[in-house]
């Protein structure tokens, strides 16, 4: 994984957030030595560009609204974040840890201390991206799971089987639709709300 990561860095779509002085000029230098695709951008915009694989931004506590603000408006998936820092005070720090950065620059800025940073942040966001898959698959499960357990009970009450027999029947009759188990459930579920709102409204 390491070893694609930074064969990745090459071709990335990189947005810049920083004034174009001395330090931004040498950061976007920097990034296209390494091979990426640098996009500049200032002062702090309304919205991150939606191409970008990796937002680079400047961080100072007088900003801390916009940078906010910014950061919380992301739709869709998040780029990778570094926050660029001039001074490690608690103020600037704060912002770094509510803007949620992966990693940060600070100045002056060097390329050694840049491409470990960018490694490291892109590898944290991969095993990021990797968890919330994995969460979100396993809450699909356990929502599946319990369509599933609330089909049961409704046949074992409506039709009087065992917990087994309705498992059962629930299978079958969801192989003879070429249905997944949990849509089968789901429709016997919807079946049974809807047979119960129009009993309570005869």
């Amino acid at each position: 994984m390491s070893v694609q990561i930074l064969r990745d860095l090459r071709g990335l779509r990189i947005q810049v957030i920083h004034p174009p002085d001395r330090e931004g000029v040498a950061l976007v230098e920097h990034l296209r030595r390494i091979g990426c695709n640098c996009e500049t951008t200032w002062p702090w915009p309304d919205d991150v560009s939606p191409t970008a694989d990796v937002v680079i931004l400047s961080v100072e506590h007088e900003g801390r609204d916009r940078i906010l603000k910014l950061v919380r408006g992301i739709q869709g998936r998040a780029p990778t974040l570094l926050a660029v820092v001039s001074y490690e005070n608690p103020s600037t720090l704060q912002v770094v840890l509510e803007c949620g950065a992966q990693a940060v620059i600070d100045k002056p800025i060097r390329p050694f201390g840049l491409l470990t940073n960018l490694t490291l942040a892109r590898a944290l966001w991969l095993e990021r991206q990797d968890a919330e898959k994995r969460i979100r698959k396993l809450e699909r499960k356990l929502s599946g799971n319990n369509r599933i357990a609330k089909a049961k009970a409704i046949l074992m009450e409506s039709a009087g089987m065992s917990e087994q027999e309705a498992y059962d029947s629930l299978r079958q009759q969801a192989m003879s639709k070429r249905l997944p188990m949990d849509e089968m459930a789901d429709a016997i579920v919807n079946a049974h709300d809807l047979l119960k709102s129009t009993r309570k409204g005869a």
